[in-house]
């Protein structure tokens, strides 16, 4: 492994345990094995960016830090510089950590760099299947969010600051985002991975209306 990515690694993890928002260190760590994954079917990706940006995606989550979408690079690079990363690492990691959050249903996606598209991709397969489902209602839960509530249709947000302020129930995450990501994937392999993992929310969906409505 890298040295800087191990040191990096080993950074973030302390900074993350014990979090129970679905975005810990083990969200994380999973970001970052399936980006490497990605990579390696992307023979002209930099693996060191995409390790790096993987791993740092999530230490300034916007979601944690009042909004500020631009906590996340900033917190990418305060980290790399303590240890003393090349400047143009610095940028690529920082941009790569800038485009990778999903910001409203009708925002369109822009990653500049294909490192970028790797990054988002893995972190969006995390917010899909089983896993997914585990960690929107960990998120729910920890905002204090009900779960379901009848009546209440889900918004496609058109812009960041409209998703930003989003307190829907849990249940419109799912239309709002989840349903949303098979499609907006940029990778071939991420695209073949997603397809079962879809398919799988689709599934839990049908059966949770089924029970809440005494249907099963």
């Amino acid at each position: 492994m890298n040295a800087l990515v191990e040191r990096v690694s080993r950074s973030v993890r302390r900074a993350m345990a014990g979090d129970g928002t679905g975005h810990d260190w083990w969200h994380v760590w999973r970001v970052w094995r399936t980006a490497e994954r990605l990579a390696k079917r992307e023979p002209r990706a930099d693996r060191t960016v995409v390790s790096l940006g993987a791993l740092l995606h999530d230490l300034g989550d916007w979601k944690f830090h009042g909004g500020d979408a631009e906590a996340a690079p900033r917190e990418a690079a305060r980290l790399l510089r303590r240890f003393k990363a090349d400047a143009a690492l610095c940028r690529q990691v920082e941009q790569v950590c800038r485009e990778v959050s999903f910001k409203g249903a009708r925002v369109a996606d822009r990653p500049t760099t294909l490192e970028a598209r790797i990054v988002q991709d893995a972190d969006r397969l995390d917010a899909l299947g089983a896993v997914g489902i585990a960690r929107t209602f960990a998120y729910g839960g920890a905002k204090g969010r009900s779960i379901y509530e009848p009546g209440v249709s889900p918004v496609l947000h058109g812009s960041f600051a409209a998703y930003q302020k989003s307190k829907s129930h849990t249940i419109n995450h799912f239309h709002e985002k989840l349903l949303l990501l098979k499609d907006r994937l940029h990778t071939r392999e991420a695209r073949r991975i997603a397809r079962e993992r879809h398919d799988y929310l689709v599934g839990f969906l049908k059966r949770f209306h089924a029970e809440w409505d005494g249907r099963a």
